[in-house]
């Protein structure tokens, strides 16, 4: 009987993740138009702005669902700020959602195999996000993008996390503030579902709601010492990343 109740609610739930993978075709379809004639600035911007309403435009048709529930408010006061770097922890697949929405002029760091995927690539090269197939073309990008006026979203982990609170950062977003003279702006992921963490099977249903709320963190200035400010910010993020809620599916 449980299971015939949860039908519902399953179906309900991957349909809105099937309406996400439209709005995904359908924007990475015009970008594929686009990329050929926009000159590189303007397809940056038109790029990156589209990415983000489409994104805006998911979360608003899921939150009337009840299902999935985020507020991501506090990102509106660093919108229009240029040469950003936005670090966040990394509890599920959808983050980077969550935090480009609010941020239209907001680049990501992503895997190169990521430019080809059917959903993302042709919208992810318009806006020219960054490919982190090598460290060096990596970091020169990402600071030429944050002396432009670009902002740069970047998830220190690596990949979601798997071990409470945080795993381990990974070189990279300390040694760009340096060379960029770029602030790093921390910014708090909370939310108490396991749904599309790590591990978590995508057509599971979670315990519902499934809710995110995002926080302003501290904001750390670049230091010659790009080591020891990674360190200090994974300690920082280690000491105030909340721990999920005990909620049983």
């Amino acid at each position: 009987m449980k299971s015939l109740l949860a039908l519902p609610l399953t179906l309900l739930l991957h349909g809105q993740l099937a309406l996400l993978g439209l709005i995904s075709l359908s924007w990475n379809a015009i970008a594929m138009l686009l990329y050929p004639v926009l000159p590189r600035p303007r397809g940056r911007a038109v790029g990156r702005a589209g990415i983000a309403y489409g994104y805006r435009l998911f979360w608003a048709i899921a939150r009337c669902s009840g299902m999935l529930r985020i507020d991501n408010r506090v990102l509106d006061t660093l919108r229009d700020e240029p040469g950003l770097i936005v670090v966040a922890n990394h509890p599920s697949m959808i983050d980077a959602l969550a935090l480009v929405a609010r941020l239209p002029r907001s680049a990501c760091i992503m895997k190169a195999q990521l430019m080809r995927n059917l959903f993302l690539g042709a919208g992810a090269r318009l806006a020219r996000y960054i490919r982190n197939d090598s460290p060096r073309s990596m970091v020169r990008l990402a600071i030429e993008d944050l002396r432009a006026g670009g902002q740069l979203v970047i998830f220190p982990e690596g990949t979601r996390t798997t071990k409470y609170p945080v795993n381990p950062f990974r070189p990279g977003v300390t040694l760009i503030a340096k060379l960029a003279n770029a602030p790093i702006q921390t910014v708090f992921i909370d939310t108490d579902s396991p749904y599309l963490g790590k591990g978590w099977p995508i057509w599971r249903l979670p315990p519902l709601p499934i809710v995110f709320t995002l926080r302003l963190g501290e904001r750390f200035a670049p230091s010659p010492d790009a080591d020891a400010l990674l360190r200090q910010l994974e300690d920082y993020f280690a000491a105030n990343v909340k721990p999920p809620a005990s909620r049983k599916p």
